[in-house]
């Protein structure tokens, strides 16, 4: 696994963990070895803007609401869409193929069909911006 891809993984995995604990993400982020600088740059970026996180999430995933979701899945999108909304440096083929990975890892079963399509609407919204 790539180093960013362990990253994304590791940050979903903080988020999880914190949702499910209701503990601060970066206190698990502090304890975790294999945490990088780019596992807690995304945590920080999802927590700054979680509300546009989640509107943005909600706005594309039809008929499924974030408190639907199984947790880990809206912690993996909520760190995929962070980076499309918040890095546009990156490549949003390169940020969903990631996200689909890292959901195959720890998601759901039908995790990585569901990412895709929700990400990939997301992505054609956000090219659309950038070449405007």
């Amino acid at each position: 696994m790539r180093t960013r891809t362990k990253a994304r993984q590791r940050a979903a995995e903080a988020l999880y963990e914190a949702e499910v604990r209701s503990v601060d993400p970066a206190e698990i982020i502090a304890r975790n070895p294999d945490a990088n600088e780019y596992t807690g740059f995304i945590v920080g970026v999802v927590q700054e803007n979680l509300p546009r996180i989640d509107e943005t999430i909600s706005t594309y995933s039809r008929d499924w609401s974030l408190d639907r979701m199984p947790a880990v899945d809206r912690a993996i999108l909520r760190v995929a869409v962070a980076e499309l909304l918040f890095d546009t440096a990156l490549d949003s083929a390169v940020i969903i193929s990631e996200a689909v990975e890292v959901a195959a890892n720890i998601g759901s079963e039908e995790a990585g069909k569901f990412l895709n399509g929700i990400l990939g609407q997301i992505a054609t919204v956000r090219s659309s911006q950038i070449t405007l």
